[in-house]
């Protein structure tokens, strides 16, 4: 199986792209999806979460999310204490997963896939791209933060020439939903055809042996 990572900054408009593949049929891996399941009560990651950052980024049993992201976006070094608990977690679950997808790609959305070194984990990379102005833009109306906040949380993530630099594939998200959906679908068969290469060059290999 091909596998395709999908990654942008925030605002980028990485959940419309990933939903647009899916309806395509493709199977989809959301790192956030698994972080936000390995914190939740009872995990091991929030008892480990909850001994290195204290009882002040909970509620209850429960992880208080924005406490969290106020210290980690403020303090680099806290933010590095919290990915070193969190992306060897990320990382396993997401081979867990890939093992059990089936068709001719997958996607795996990883928001930080260059800043968590998780490159070797796909075959190939497609960025969602958009001007910086309208990431602040989309993030603002979404999330209702100030453009000073999400200028920080910016200023923590790889840069869009970092990102455009490692990327196999670009998806330009600054257009209408129409030319968007039109992108993905070139792409989905790209992939397709990709991913018959792949098969078709194993086989050839296997029969050589």
């Amino acid at each position: 199986m091909l596998k395709v990572g999908l990654t942008g900054g925030i605002g980028s408009g990485k959940s419309t792209v990933a939903g647009l593949f899916a309806q395509h049929g493709c199977p989809i891996i959301d790192a956030d999806v698994i972080a936000h399941t390995l914190v939740e009560p009872g995990q091991p990651a929030l008892a480990a979460i909850r001994q290195a950052f204290g009882e002040e980024i909970m509620d209850g049993a429960a992880l208080n999310r924005k406490k969290l992201g106020d210290i980690v976006f403020t303090y680099p070094l806290q933010k590095q204490r919290l990915e070193a608990i969190l992306h060897p977690l990320i990382r396993t679950a997401i081979q867990a997963q890939v093992q059990q997808c089936h068709g001719a790609y997958c996607i795996i959305v990883v928001p930080l896939l260059i800043e968590a070194g998780m490159t070797d984990l796909v075959d190939r990379i497609v960025l969602v791209d958009c001007p910086e102005t309208m990431q602040i833009q989309r993030v603002q109306q979404r999330d209702n933060l100030p453009p000073a906040k999400i200028q920080a949380i910016m200023a923590n993530q790889a840069s869009r020439a970092e990102r455009v630099r490692i990327a196999d594939d670009i998806i330009d998200n600054a257009y209408p939903d129409a030319a968007l959906a039109e992108q993905v679908k070139k792409l989905h068969n790209h992939y397709l055809s990709l991913s018959t290469s792949r098969d078709n060059f194993t086989c050839e290999q296997q029969n050589h042996l």
